[in-house]
């Protein structure tokens, strides 16, 4: 374990992301004295050589109509071909959320000027796109002006533009945010979302994300905190989640834990990454490299940002305690 910002001298920092680009880790997340502070920008730091380099600021609240607003939910997305991108939103309500976008074609060392992204198009709320075999890139959306609603963003051309696809909504609505998506190949597709239902709640699509099934839950708790996870590339699921009760107005994220699914619908808590009272660990982002590791970064205490190495090799659908591939910090 290690942390991607452990001189940065701010007093809030939180939604991190990470990419893996050109042979280098790309790590991003929101930094500033205060949740939601008209000063709270962009950072993005590099893994380079055997530590992470010192953060940059890339992005801030400024408009082009003068005035600041707080960044919102940095994402990062490595395509097959292409640049690095870097998605996130700009205003404090979320009826006044602007999406926008941002390139890096070095690896996330220099960075262009923010784009907005179409209209209609919201860009994905937390969690990293996923690019299919096929070439199909697939965003999970939400919206949360008019209720918590989930939504798809599909993307023929490596992620410049966007159709939005919607879930049908069930016979029991259920209120929902930041879809992490598993790719099961062939054009099976799952997403997991957070909810205020008690439970991780799962969608999914046959058809390379054209259409998705209604929404249902999975026995992952779910307090209503964001979660991440990845298909890997042995066909298994790993999550990283905050399996605690939700409670009505509690605020419960004390523990971050692993999770490992051989049948894409039962999950089994396999380590306890953090659990540490009255403390918060949350907004686990996740993903797994060519050599086979499972690179996870999340908010720690929200005054820093965590990173952890995984190898799944090790990982049995029972709980063990060796898995974790670093021990530094």
């Amino acid at each position: 374990m290690e942390f991607v910002n452990p001189e940065q001298n701010v007093s809030f920092c939180h939604a991190s992301t990470i990419a893996y680009k050109d042979g280098s880790l790309v790590a991003a997340w929101l930094a500033g004295n205060k949740e939601a502070g008209k000063d709270v920008g962009v950072w993005v730091a590099r893994f380079s050589g055997n530590h992470w380099a010192e953060p940059e600021r890339v992005a801030d609240g400024g408009s082009p109509e003068g005035g600041a607003r707080t960044t919102i939910n940095p994402v990062l997305f490595a395509p097959h071909n292409g640049p690095l991108m870097l998605f996130f939103s700009r205003g404090k309500l979320p009826a006044d959320w602007h999406p926008l976008r941002m390139t890096s074609i070095d690896g996330g060392r220099t960075w262009s000027k923010p784009i907005a992204l179409g209209p209609g198009v919201s860009g994905p709320a937390k969690n990293k796109p996923v690019q299919l075999s096929n070439g199909v890139v697939i965003a999970g959306g939400s919206t949360e002006d008019d209720g918590w609603k989930v939504h798809f963003e599909r993307s023929l051309d490596g992620g410049n533009t966007w159709e939005v696809v919607y879930p049908p909504v069930g016979s029991r609505p259920i209120q929902a945010i930041q879809p992490a998506i598993l790719d099961h190949g062939h054009g099976h597709l799952q997403a997991l979302v957070r909810t205020k239902n008690g439970f991780v709640f799962s969608t999914r699509s046959r058809d390379w994300g054209k259409t998705w099934s209604s929404l249902s839950p999975l026995n992952i708790p779910n307090p209503n905190s964001g979660l991440d996870g990845v298909t890997l590339a042995d066909g298994r699921d790993l999550i990283v989640a905050n399996p605690l009760p939700y409670v009505e107005g509690g605020w419960d994220r004390h523990k971050l834990s692993i999770f490992i699914s051989a049948d894409h619908q039962t999950y089994s808590n396999v380590l306890d990454i953090e659990n540490e009272a009255n403390e918060e660990f949350s907004y686990p982002a996740v993903i797994q490299t060519p050599d086979g590791k499972v690179h996870i970064t999340y908010t720690w205490k929200k005054t820093h940002i965590k990173h952890v190495v995984v190898d799944p090799q090790r990982i049995r659908t029972f709980r063990q305690t060796p898995l974790l591939e670093t021990e530094r910090q």
